[in-house]
């Protein structure tokens, strides 16, 4: 029987995991621990590998599993950035990922953030609390109805956040891209450049991938261009958004507030129990601790939906390459 080996697994992940190892005739074995040199040899004896983390793999971690005769190494996010393909290749694994597991999930969590934003709703909640209950014009909002949306990068997700907008609440939506999806004409309106599109909109969404050609592609001189009051939301990665300069336009009020679901410095903190613990990260805690920023813990994927797409797809290209030599998933 052909066997599995998957690291860094969840307990909402179990039942997924059950059900597709019966539905495919394969043994699967779990641990919660991530894939690292302490770790490697449990997967020696079987015949796939699939993991969920950002950390890094050393060069020893892709030696073992050559040498156990693993041929690849499925991992369960978009993301695979930590990932050396060079010494994939060199050891001869195929590296995967999960391209696409459920956009309309990380899409709604991205609106979502952005009606708290425009709603005040964490001044609401914090006035409501120490019971002040008066109506007063800081908390006075818009309707997003008459605002204009920047989606930035307009692929799976992007594509979705833009509809929602449009169809959902007839908000005037522009959008950037490099490679503008003809597909939304009716939705969306194309601009020739990120300042351009960010110097019309109330609120600015990203999404894009965390490559080196997105490093901080929201910069102090993109930030500059913002319209005075606007929203920024970020729902893609950390690596695309320069904090500080961030910060600064928070600092004065250039920028009305943040979402923030990811984080440049997140590897080892999203997700983890960190209850007790001295955070040492003195950027993370000054986002956490202002009130005009709203910090998650890169959880707009988390849905039912999603965690079902990643397990399947994961263990479908794993066993596609124990069963064929290679997947249509490879990013390698």
């Amino acid at each position: 029987m052909t066997t599995i080996k998957m690291f860094g697994v969840r307990p909402e992940d179990y039942s997924y995991i059950d059900e597709w190892a019966e539905e495919n005739n394969v043994k699967i074995d779990t641990t919660t621990e991530i894939l690292n040199e302490e770790t490697v040899e449990l997967a020696k004896g079987y015949d796939g590998v699939s993991i969920s983390q950002q950390i890094p793999l050393s060069e020893a971690v892709f030696r073992e599993l050559q040498d156990y005769g693993i041929k690849q190494i499925a991992q369960r996010s978009a993301g695979y950035e930590f990932l050396d393909l060079e010494l994939a290749k060199k050891y001869d694994l195929i590296i995967s990922n999960v391209p696409s597991y459920s956009p309309r999930s990380i899409a709604e969590y991205t609106v979502m953030q952005a009606l708290n934003l425009v709603r005040h709703t964490t001044a609401i909640e914090r006035k409501t609390e120490s019971f002040d209950f008066r109506w007063e014009p800081s908390i006075l909002s818009r309707s997003i109805e008459d605002l204009t949306i920047a989606v930035v990068g307009v692929g799976r997700i992007g594509s979705e956040v833009a509809k929602i907008f449009k169809n959902g609440f007839n908000a005037r939506v522009v959008a950037y891209d490099i490679q503008p999806n003809e597909a939304l004409k009716n939705v969306v309106t194309y601009k020739d450049s990120l300042e351009e599109a960010v110097q019309e909109a109330d609120i600015v969404t990203v999404h894009v991938p965390g490559d080196e050609a997105n490093h901080y592609l929201f910069s102090d001189k993109v930030f500059g261009q913002f319209k005075p009051g606007a929203y920024f939301i970020n729902c893609a990665r950390g690596v695309v958004v320069d904090t500080p300069a961030l910060l600064k336009y928070l600092d004065n009020k250039h920028i009305g507030g943040a979402a923030l679901d990811t984080y440049e410095g997140e590897k080892g903190l999203f997700p983890s129990d960190q209850r007790g613990q001295q955070i040492e990260d003195a950027t993370l805690l000054s986002l956490i601790r202002r009130p005009d920023v709203r910090v998650s813990p890169h959880i707009a994927f988390y849905t039912e939906a999603a965690v079902k797409n990643l397990i399947v797809d994961a263990l479908d290209a794993t066993l596609e390459v124990i069963n064929t030599g290679d997947t249509q998933l490879r990013v390698n």
